[in-house]
């Protein structure tokens, strides 16, 4: 049984902060992989709640391999979140309030499959198509990540 779980068994549903890691993964199409969810039936990023003595880079790791069956070869940290934007309320009623590393990969390997139990589907999507039910803990990290990635490549064409 992992360490939320054992929480929850003495919390019940009440707010948890939950320390957790995402990644961003990005193809050589520089496309990003979402997974639909099977608990809310939205698309998010791959990532999960941290386990006792695991680093937020182990977790991220860890959460992309089980989720999504590929290995991160090098993770490069984006941001880290936190605050009442990162509420978020199961559709079985636990409720959390998350503090997320997320983190960017371009550098993977591995055989794409989806984990069972937690993802329907996995798929790429480009940058200006994702779809439009997105994780809510996510909607805020891919927003930011897209500014970013369209700011980046503004700069590229400036210095050009």
């Amino acid at each position: 049984m992992g360490y939320i779980m054992e929480l929850r068994r003495a919390a019940g549903s009440r707010p948890l902060i939950m320390t957790g890691a995402c990644v961003i993964l990005i193809n050589n199409d520089k496309e990003i992989l979402l997974q639909l969810r099977k608990d809310n039936d939205c698309w998010g990023l791959a990532g999960g709640s941290l386990e006792i003595g695991e680093t937020l880079e182990q977790a991220a790791k860890r959460e992309l391999l089980e989720e999504t069956g590929l290995m991160a070869n090098k993770l490069e940290l984006f941001n880290v979140y936190s605050g009442e934007n990162f509420y978020y309320k199961y559709p079985h009623g636990d409720e959390v309030y998350n503090v997320i590393s997320a983190y960017v990969c371009s550098d993977y390997e591995g055989i794409m499959t989806s984990e069972a139990s937690e993802v329907k589907e996995l798929s790429f999507f480009k940058l200006n198509e994702l779809p439009q039910n997105i994780n809510p803990p996510d909607s805020p990290i891919l927003s930011e990540y897209i500014r970013s990635a369209l700011f980046q490549g503004v700069l590229r064409e400036f210095e050009k």
